[in-house]
């Protein structure tokens, strides 16, 4: 333990800024990658169907989908944060409490909102964009996808949250990885080998997510007698302000997450409006863009530690220089993303469907949402500086200035003004919106800091 705190402390201290930040962030863009990739997955084996119609129900059904991040979020992140604190405080028991209450209540929740939307599917349904045409198709990925995998998804990724709270940091990434791999290898064989078509792609990321919490679970019991991470009920607490204390932790990041999902299912319900080919093109361009916002957020989350040690040691002038080189590399990758998803947003959209409206709505989406990547890379650089030194107001307005709320006046104004192109103008012009924010916000707080180290 000794040695391996040495090793951190001398990362954080000691090795050049630029190694610094890419030992840490370039991990996390990894498991980033994997993360996009598996959600990729679904719609590029089904638009090999090149029927534009079940690309559409996929796409209408992610916002339910992405909800289910947000519980992971609320339990995995809250309850990490939580026992990595009780174990440095020594206090073992409490970080057991911590863990069970986490993992039970996770699955419990995940379970009643999968119960839920399969009940509510009649007035869900149409808020979502369905139409008669994908109403079906989007039921049967709704019954597997949420139904019966709420409990697994759920857990998948807050199983992977709490095990590295105790430094497990490769069995967490190797999990995420293996369901994305399963979903990989399983869709086409549910697919075309089953001819289920997105009944299959439904049921193998279902399987995909089960046989990764199934990993994790098999993890921890061998572990058992090492960990306080315990899946036993009687560990269960609501005691020692564990509740509040996870949630209070985990709430931002729930909400970010429910706004974006609001903000997804939006812009799916106003798109229908035109046809469901439009909702398939947008589900595309919307898939490719996750790349460019997964480099930028694994960037900026992976250096977030760096930052923060820095400064609560008092070393603002290593601090300074670790935000700006993870700032100059964010924005290098994000510029030479626009510019590739720019010019070849045809050929990359062809490759997810053959049909030819499709691929149109796709180019043309793709190429006005890319335009946002270079501002989206600065706004979480200065989301993560705000977080790394312990503000909690500004990321999470920040957050929701472009999610869930100016994007949502604009996606109204700009349909008006301009019809569906205004739709996509919508998201480049929220971000921009909020890279004039952020640096208002964060230039004035990062000049306040002396060589001193002084908190604002």
């Amino acid at each position: 333990m000794t040695a391996m705190t040495e090793e951190k402390a001398s990362l954080f201290a000691d090795v050049p800024v630029s190694k610094a930040v890419l030992t840490l962030a370039v991990p996390t863009v990894i498991s980033q990658l994997i993360t996009v990739v598996y959600n990729m997955a679904d719609t590029f084996f089904i638009g090999q169907l090149g029927d534009p119609l079940q690309v559409a129900a996929a796409t209408l059904a992610m916002p339910c989908f992405m909800f289910l991040t947000a519980f992971a979020n609320l339990f995995g992140l809250g309850g990490s944060s939580l026992i990595s604190r009780c174990l440095g405080l020594g206090d073992r028991a409490k970080a057991g409490h911590t863990a069970a209450f986490c993992i039970w209540t996770g699955i419990a929740a995940a379970f009643l909102y999968g119960i839920g939307i399969l009940l509510l599917e009649p007035v869900l349904f149409p808020l979502l964009g369905a139409k008669a045409e994908t109403w079906d198709y989007l039921r049967q990925y709704v019954f597997w996808t949420i139904g019966v995998g709420a409990v697994p998804t759920v857990m998948n990724a807050e199983f992977a949250h709490l095990i590295r709270a105790e430094g497990y940091s490769k069995t967490a990434g190797f999990g995420v990885a293996l369901g994305g791999i399963l979903n990989i290898v399983l869709d086409p064989l549910f697919i075309f080998v089953f001819k289920m078509d997105i009944a299959g792609a439904a049921i193998a990321t279902m399987l995909s997510n089960l046989i990764a919490m199934l990993y994790f679970i098999g993890f921890l019991l061998r572990i058992r007698d090492n960990t306080v991470i315990t899946l036993h009920p009687k560990s269960y607490s609501l005691g020692q302000r564990i509740p509040l204390e996870v949630v209070t932790v985990g709430l931002p990041g729930f909400v970010m997450t429910m706004m974006s999902t609001i903000s997804n299912t939006a812009l799916n319900h106003i798109v229908a409006g035109y046809s469901n080919t439009a909702v398939a093109g947008m589900g595309i361009a919307k898939k490719i863009d996750l790349l460019a916002y997964a480099i930028s957020q694994g960037m900026t989350q992976g250096t977030l530690p760096l930052i923060g040690y820095n400064f609560s040691s008092g070393n603002v002038r290593r601090m300074k220089q670790s935000i700006k080189t993870a700032f100059l590399y964010s924005l290098i990758v994000a510029a030479c993303g626009a510019v590739a998803l720019y010019f070849f947003a045809a050929p990359i959209a062809e490759v997810f469907i053959s049909d030819a409206q499709t691929v149109h709505y796709g180019q043309t989406f793709l190429k006005i949402i890319c335009l946002a990547c270079p501002t989206t890379a600065i706004n979480f650089m200065v989301i993560t500086v705000f977080q790394a030194i312990g503000k909690k107001v500004q990321p999470l307005f920040l957050s929701l200035l472009r999610k869930g709320s100016l994007d949502l006046l604009l996606m109204v104004l700009l349909n008006n003004i301009m019809g569906i192109s205004g739709i996509a103008w919508a998201t480049p012009f929220a971000d921009w919106v909020a890279f004039v924010i952020s640096l208002a916000l964060i230039i004035p707080c990062v000049r306040k800091l002396d060589t001193k180290g002084e908190r604002m």
